[in-house]
């Protein structure tokens, strides 16, 4: 598979790099970061520590796609529009977990999904993924009786709050939960929990790579569906498995649930 790479000096874009480099059924053709980054020029490989893979990281966008079948994509939004347009440009299928994504680059995503195949996710995680569909699913099950509240907890570096993942699980729950209210934080006297609200509290400290709990409280009892991320890399491998579904598909906006379908078929015959 001949892989582009937008945003290779990220830890991220590294995690990927090394990942593919040792999978050895992936080439690199074109690496991409910050146009002012300190690290321009220097060679890819390098860079994430596998040694010399004549790919230098450039600033352009554009040129890192030439020649690729699949971009990988862990960058920063503003430069996301600019990405859709490269793609659908050169033919180029997209794979990207860049957050903090707005109306607009939504819409680019839109428009490059009539050319080329794209797959976008805030979490590149198969297992929240699934999280997700089960959350869905305790949601419709359980129905109005039960309180839902969603704690999350990520590094000391963080930029966002609530993060992506716990948007997309606050998404779920509203595919079968209309009109849940998202409350950030409670203090002072604010009076009963209502019954649209859901609690959406986010932890910050240390290393914690992320962590997400789904609380579903009834009287009696209560179920907690949790996803612990132990390593980086597990995003990464995601992005991959993510970019080997995507290779050759018709245009279109596929989903990590697409991806996991896949990879269930052969198991169901």
């Amino acid at each position: 598979m001949k892989l582009a790479l937008v945003g290779a000096g990220g830890r991220m874009g590294q995690s990927v790099l090394r990942i593919a480099h040792a999978a050895g059924d992936v080439r690199l053709v074109g690496a991409a970061i910050s146009p002012g980054s300190p690290y321009v020029g220097r060679d890819a490989g390098e860079l994430a520590g596998v040694g010399n893979l004549g790919v230098a990281l450039g600033g352009d966008v554009g040129s890192a796609l030439l020649g690729a079948e699949v971009c990988i994509d862990f960058s920063a939004p503003r430069a996301f529009s600019e990405l859709c347009r490269a793609s659908a440009r050169e033919g180029v299928a997209l794979v990207s977990g860049t957050t903090g994504l707005g109306p607009a680059e939504q819409r680019a995503l839109d428009e490059a999904s009539k050319r080329v195949a794209v797959l976008w996710a805030p979490n590149m995680s198969l297992g929240v993924q699934v999280l997700a569909d089960l959350v869905r699913e305790a949601a419709a099950r359980l129905g109005l009786g039960f309180d839902v509240e969603i704690v999350e907890a990520h590094h000391r570096r963080k930029a966002d709050a609530p993060s992506g993942t716990a948007l997309r699980l606050v998404e779920a729950l509203g595919e079968v939960r209309a009109g849940l209210r998202p409350v950030g934080g409670r203090q002072g006297r604010p009076g009963e929990r209502q019954p649209d609200e859901l609690g959406l509290f986010a932890l910050r400290g240390g290393d914690v790579i992320g962590d997400h709990t789904v609380y579903f409280f009834g009287d009696g009892e209560r179920l907690e569906l949790t996803h612990r991320a132990t390593s980086r890399d597990l995003f990464a491998q995601g992005a991959l498995r993510a970019a080997r579904f995507l290779r050759g598909r018709p245009p279109g906006r596929y989903t990590l649930r697409d991806v996991l379908a896949a990879s269930a078929e052969p198991a169901l015959h």
